[in-house]
């Protein structure tokens, strides 16, 4: 758990998270609010899901007690496409088993395959608006729950991704002293869940799943990556799902 403490010597200082809505974002922010003054912006991009999203990331900053929420609409991506998230066009695959998914994680980590729920460089522009919000507030630190172990081998989700990203910042901001924070960067599934809930995170709010709105579907992805996690952490899912895969 070493990788998600956070010095406990900015009482009132202000922080803008990234907040999605789901698991990850939602322990990033629990941690951030825990010590900080903290603002949410969450992002509307053309999603699958994007309105339970929506739902779910405005229900955990105010269960959080966060400062601020900041709703922001972008249309490029959905435009772009490129993604199963949002072009409608490509299906969003199946999880595969564990097996499977050590297999293609490997084969992800040397850059030989990027799965289709990848949207283009999605990050770079989350970031972005993060920063020029945190700007704006005064805010010297920017929030963001990018996990690169037990993740889909996203490109923007390594470490290397925001130490380049923090140089694009530090030259080109007002004073260049807004720091990238990635507390879970580092950690497994299935500890991010162990430390959701010893900080009291609102689980039960927040939104996974690349399909489904309603119900989560239970064999995306996102679904496995997370109902494994809960698993491994022995610790039960608060959502409800429409279906489970055995990898039995």
């Amino acid at each position: 758990m070493a990788a998600a403490k956070i010095t406990d010597t900015a009482k009132g200082e202000r922080v803008v998270v990234c907040l999605s809505g789901g698991m990850d974002s939602s322990v990033c922010a629990a941690l951030a609010a825990r010590e900080y003054d903290a603002y949410a912006v969450h992002f509307s991009y053309g999603q699958r899901t994007e309105a339970r999203e929506l739902a779910s990331a405005r229900g955990v900053a105010q269960r959080l007690g966060m400062r601020q929420f900041l709703p922001l609409r972008m249309d490029l991506f959905r435009q772009i496409g490129g993604s199963a998230l949002v072009d409608r066009s490509i299906a969003v695959p199946l999880a595969v088993s564990e097996t499977e998914a050590a297999a293609e994680e490997m084969s992800a980590r040397r850059g030989a395959e990027v799965p289709v729920t990848y949207v283009p460089f999605r990050n770079a522009h989350f970031l972005s608006a993060a920063v020029s919000w945190a700007e704006v507030l005064g805010a010297k630190r920017v929030f963001i729950g990018a996990v690169e172990q037990d993740s889909s081998g996203y490109p923007d989700c390594r470490p290397a991704y925001y130490e380049a990203f923090q140089q694009v910042v530090e030259q080109g901001t007002r004073d260049g002293s807004i720091v990238l924070e990635t507390p879970l960067i580092k950690m497994r599934k299935r500890e991010i869940v162990a430390l959701g809930v010893a900080l009291g995170a609102p689980f039960d709010l927040t939104w996974s799943c690349y399909s489904g709105e309603d119900r989560a579907c239970g064999v995306c992805e996102s679904c496995a990556l997370r109902l494994r996690a809960f698993a491994e952490a022995g610790v039960p899912d608060p959502i409800a799902y429409a279906e489970q895969r055995s990898d039995g």
